[in-house]
């Protein structure tokens, strides 16, 4: 492939954006023409060829600037390679298991013909924005779970499959 590719996410406290910049350093390491935006700032997927679309995790719902750019864009990401990846679990259960997506990223999955999700830990310090996530941290359960080995692991197959179609 010798498009550009998007990489884009949702996040709040910036974690999801840090993974979102890791995937899209390796990409470009592989050769590839790559743009990483907040996915509220995208208003057309149509100068991409494929596309990686990052959400935080909440509650159990991917972050809602993640779901309404897949809603806004479903139709011409249904024509492109597309991956997805959720971050959010404050603990070492991501690196220890595959953990299935959530519900809603479930369906996406089918209707847009995702190519592959993956889920990896998240990470919640102290100056996290929101009163959810100042409770888990005075709580004791924040922390820096993501594994940025994996995440370039991971980034490193969705390279080598756009740059062998």
């Amino acid at each position: 492939m010798t498009g550009t590719v998007l990489v884009t996410y949702g996040t709040t406290n910036g974690s999801t954006a840090a993974i979102a910049e890791a995937i899209a350093d390796v990409l470009r390491k592989d050769g590839l023409t790559v743009e990483s935006l907040p996915a509220r700032s995208v208003t057309s997927v149509r100068p991409y060829d494929a596309v990686v679309v990052g959400g935080a995790l909440y509650a159990g719902r991917w972050h809602k600037d993640a779901r309404r750019f897949l809603r806004r864009h479903r139709t011409e990401l249904a024509e492109r390679p597309l991956w997805l990846f959720s971050s959010g679990p404050l603990d070492a259960s991501a690196s220890q298991r595959d953990i299935p997506p959530v519900r809603g990223v479930q369906r996406v999955m089918t209707r847009l013909h995702v190519r592959e999700h993956v889920t990896f830990g998240g990470c919640l310090q102290e100056g996290a924005k929101g009163r959810v996530a100042g409770m888990i941290l005075r709580s004791g359960k924040g922390g820096d779970f993501r594994d940025f080995g994996v995440i370039r692991t991971w980034a490193q197959g969705v390279a080598e499959a756009l740059t062998h179609e």
